[in-house]
């Protein structure tokens, strides 16, 4: 029996752990401004699941069923979060940029985040919809930004579809960043310098 390089990537998920070499700097679950204050983790027990393949049980949960994530570090001096994404995107049938903007999003700009590192390398595919919520989530943080690091090239390729790299900075260097040599602080300003000079 042959499997799609999809297929075995979902059967090894259960393996792939959140970043957690930063966790010396920033816990989500002990910060009292994070969406996932007190949430609570079992090292044994694995209940989320993408599809029917189980996955690590420290991903976050956030309201999708075939994607999780993991805020890796705020930064509210600098007013900028990273969150590491894993599973597929699908706006098309499970609304996932709705939910995420509702349940995560909305929260950290809440308490002044304006800028957005997501890390895209254990997102697997994209399905879309349209771009409304990216918009509304574009100009909810006036003077702030929104990147994507290390997207798989067909992710990038069905995101750029529908223009959403209209609102998210993706491509050129941010696709391949060497993030985890990084401390998160080093990190943000890699990103920063890569988007402002867009921006210029």
């Amino acid at each position: 029996m042959r499997f799609s390089f999809l297929q075995m990537l979902l059967l090894y998920m259960h393996l792939i752990e959140p970043f957690y070499r930063w966790r010396g700097d920033y816990i989500a679950s002990e910060d009292v401004q994070s969406p996932f204050y007190r949430r609570t983790y079992s090292e044994f027990e694995f209940s989320n699941k993408i599809y029917n393949y189980v996955i690590h049980p420290q991903w976050d949960s956030f309201g999708s069923s075939t994607l999780y994530l993991k805020v890796l570090y705020v930064d509210y001096l600098q007013n900028t979060a990273i969150i590491e994404c894993i599973g597929e995107w699908n706006d098309a049938i499970e609304n996932d940029i709705m939910i995420l903007k509702s349940n995560v999003i909305n929260p950290l700009i809440n308490e002044g985040v304006k800028c957005f590192i997501l890390i895209f390398e254990n997102v697997l595919n994209f399905h879309y919809s349209d771009d409304c919520y990216y918009e509304e989530w574009f100009d909810d943080i006036e003077d702030g930004w929104i990147a994507a690091v290390n997207m798989l090239d067909h992710v990038s390729k069905e995101f750029q579809r529908i223009h959403i790299d209209q609102y998210m900075a993706m491509g050129g260097p941010l696709d391949d960043l060497e993030w985890r040599t990084f401390k998160p602080q080093h990190f943000i300003e890699k990103v920063s310098q890569i988007v402002n000079h867009r921006l210029q």
